[in-house]
């Protein structure tokens, strides 16, 4: 057997490992305090060389600083809402319970994370732009996901069948992802006051290695907290949805003993 069959049987294995409710609370398990612990260390590496080493620029000053909150939140509220809709597609082809899981969860997450990029944007705005907010096509748009994100979660609790709220859910989590490419393209599709890509620009990293360094390690270390995060919710949803399966009631009783 050829080393591609082997990594895609391994694939396949963990994908429908991780979609078996009981095997994915067991796995969590294992995985969510490794994540938290990865969130901890990035974070605390990254804040100290972006806050304590990298240079202060040339214009913004040490205000600058900010972007090592700013933009992993901002990596993060598209980052999210794509496994959100992917998760969602997944439930609604292939009718997987764990991949609706996995789409509501996500939600708040992706709020918060949006919430936090805009937040952080209007304090960064001020000194730089003048102003906190403008209708600006990246603010704007951006604006619209963190609605989105409230739309999935309210689309949810709307319906008292689990069934039909998480295909409900799942359909507008889909549509919705439209908005992701408009984020990511607004400021190349319309006059734009903010900045165009820093790490992904056209040529390399506009960035010098010593402000660049702590801004990867921010974005790694909110991702690894998405997925700590995303992992405590899950198993609490999954308890919640599961309460009445024998693997449940087996999992409480050894808790309490």
């Amino acid at each position: 057997m050829n080393p591609v069959s082997i990594i895609w049987k391994f694939l396949v294995t963990v994908y429908h490992r991780l979609g078996s409710p009981r095997e994915f609370y067991q796995i969590a398990q294992y995985t969510t305090p490794i994540f938290g612990l990865l969130s901890l260390v990035l974070f605390v590496c990254g804040a100290y060389l972006g806050l304590f080493q990298a240079p202060a620029d040339y214009q913004q000053g040490d205000s600058f600083r900010i972007i090592y909150v700013h933009v992993p939140a901002a990596w993060l509220s598209l980052f999210v809402y794509m496994v959100m809709a992917t998760a969602a597609a997944i439930g609604i082809i292939w009718r997987m319970k764990m991949a609706f899981v996995v789409a509501i969860c996500s939600a708040p997450l992706g709020a918060v994370f949006t919430a936090l990029a805009l937040i952080t944007g209007s304090i960064w705005g001020k000194p730089i732009w003048g102003t906190w907010w403008t209708w600006d096509a990246r603010l704007t748009s951006e604006l619209i996901l963190l609605f989105l994100y409230f739309g999935v979660m309210a689309t949810y609790h709307a319906f008292e069948e689990r069934k039909t709220a998480e295909k409900a859910m799942a359909m507008l989590a889909i549509i919705g992802v439209v908005i992701v490419p408009i984020i990511h393209y607004s400021v190349e599709w319309w006059s734009s006051l903010h900045q165009g890509a820093t790490i992904f620009a056209e040529g390399g990293p506009r960035m010098p290695a010593d402000m660049l360094t702590p801004l990867i390690l921010m974005i790694l270390s909110f991702m690894f907290f998405y997925g700590y995060a995303l992992f405590l919710s899950a198993q609490n949803k999954v308890l919640l949805n599961e309460r009445k399966s024998q693997w449940v009631k087996a999992a409480i009783s050894a808790a309490e003993k």
